[in-house]
Parts: C-alpha cells; sequence; structure tokens
C-alpha cells in the first residue's frame, strides 16, 4: 500500500513536468526500467536517487518529505500515520487508498460506520468527544461527508455493524431515528451490504476492535486501523490473515441483509 502510495506520489511529480519516461531517464543518465519500476512502488532505487529525481521534477518541499517518508516506510510490515491536525479522516492516504479499491469491507463494533452516517449524528458524535481547538470540526464533517461520493454501482461496500452501535443513543431520539432510517436506505442499494451481529450471541470474532479491509483488483489487500489521533495501514501476510479469518467468522455470526433490516426496523418501532 505504501509503495502503491509513493508510486502515485512519483507518477504525479513525473507528470508535472510534461516530459515522457524516456526523456527523464535520458537526462538523469538512468535506465528506463529504474523510472517504471519507481512508478509502480518497486524498489531498486536508493533514497538519494529518489531525491534526484525529485530535484529534477521541481517537486516542493512538503511533498519531498512526504514521498521520503513513504519511501522509507516501504520497508517496513505496516504504515503508521499521525495527521499534524489529529484527525484521520483527513488523512491523505486512507483517502487515495479508497479510491483504489474496487471492495471495501468495514467491521463497526460501538459506532454506525463513518460512510453510512448522517450529518447530525456526525454532530452529535463530535460534540460528546473531547475536542482540540486546533482541528476545525466543520472541515471533519466535510471530509466524512466527501467520503460518500465513493459510493457506486463499480465497487462493492460491505459493512459489520454490532446492534450495540444502533442502540447508542448519539443526538437522541431524531437523530438515531432518521440514522437507522438513512441505513435503510443505504441497504436498498444493490452494492452496499448491512448486515448486523445481534447482542444475542454474546462474544463474537470482532471483539479485538473495528477495521476496514480494502481489496484492490491488482494489488494485495490493506487492513486499515484508525485510533483517536492515528491511523495504522496493514499490509503483511499474518495481518492479513488474522483479519480475513476475523470477516470470515463475522460473516457466519452476523444476521444476514435482511434479517439485519428487520432488526432495524424492530429498533424504530
Amino acid at each position: 500500500m505504501v509503495g502503491r502510495e509513493f508510486g502515485i506520489g512519483v507518477r504525479h511529480a513525473i507528470e508535472q513536468t510534461k516530459m515522457t519516461h524516456r526523456e527523464i531517464a535520458r537526462m538523469l543518465d538512468w535506465d528506463e526500467s529504474k523510472l517504471s519500476d519507481l512508478v509502480r512502488g518497486k524498489g531498486g532505487v536508493s533514497e538519494a536517487e529518489v531525491l534526484q529525481l525529485l530535484a529534477f521534477c521541481r517537486v516542493p518541499p512538503t511533498e519531498v518529505r512526504r514521498l521520503l517518508a513513504l519511501f522509507r516506510e516501504t520497508r517496513e510490515t505496516g504504515y503508521l500515520q499521525i495527521p499534524e491536525d489529529g484527525v484521520p479522516d483527513l488523512v491523505r492516504s486512507l483517502v487515495e487508498q479508497e479510491r483504489l479499491a474496487n471492495v471495501i469491507t468495514v467491521w463497526s463494533m460501538n459506532l454506525i460506520p463513518g460512510r453510512l452516517q448522517t450529518a447530525d449524528y456526525m454532530q452529535a458524535l463530535l460534540a460528546g468527544l473531547a475536542r482540540s481547538k486546533a482541528v476545525n470540526y466543520d472541515e471533519v464533517i466535510a471530509a466524512r461527508l466527501a467520503r460518500r461520493e465513493l459510493f457506486h454501482w463499480s465497487r462493492e461496500f460491505v459493512f459489520f455493524v454490532h446492534e450495540q452501535a444502533l442502540r447508542l443513543p448519539v443526538g437522541g431520539l431524531d437523530v438515531m431515528k432518521d440514522q437507522l432510517l438513512h441505513l435503510l436506505a443505504m441497504a436498498q442499494r444493490s452494492y452496499i451490504s448491512l448486515r448486523i451481529v445481534p447482542i444475542a450471541i454474546g462474544a463474537h470474532a470482532g471483539l479485538g476492535g473495528s477495521f476496514m479491509q480494502l481489496k484492490y483488483e491488482k494489488f494485495e489487500p490493506v487492513i486499515y486501523l484508525e485510533g483517536e489521533k492515528s491511523s495504522l495501514f496493514l499490509e503483511d501476510k499474518a495481518s492479513l490473515t488474522t483479519y480475513t479469518e476475523v470477516l470470515k467468522l463475522l460473516d457466519r455470526q452476523a444476521l444476514d441483509e435482511e434479517q439485519s433490516k428487520e432488526l432495524i426496523n424492530s429498533i424504530l418501532i
């Protein structure tokens, strides 16, 4: 995942020069294959060579620092990000990876998943959290709402949600009623699957915490974990295996789509 994001950044830098890969490789005295591997996020280059290319492309200093950080992270099994404003929703990496993914699976244990939240639910949720003067919360809500643009029939979305998230009274009765009605409306879309894990089953596979799995057509999956002020991307085989098993168990423990809608309707009555 980190390699792909690094490659995307390098590709953007090259595109801004209006030059072909062959022209740039010739001027840097590189093999063209080396430049192609760099754009695809593969290895085979040193940090000094990365700096040489970015300097040639006249990349701004802030972007150079970001790309170098990504390049260094390609040697790690996980990619931790701590945004300057402390708001994971605004992390550039997350937005870019969501746009690349063709299957997004979410497990949410305590709250309605972000993409399925109404604006009023978001407002009420943020009102109940510890606030930082450094964070523009209107911007946070706008960023969360903008992520709804990813909903499209060309992608597949699966949401596993614990029943307690449906019953947690965020914002009061009116806000929750609108939120549950919104869930039912979104669940009617053919490319969205909403599955509720009922309280009645007791202990369940998702007790380790909420997470998101992103799958791609041409790349290995990625697991995304979000904390209060940080986010973590995992792509090592051991983590992927563990979280894939969690999703398989949740698939067996959750109600099917129709039963899930019936449960939501029963709470609305």
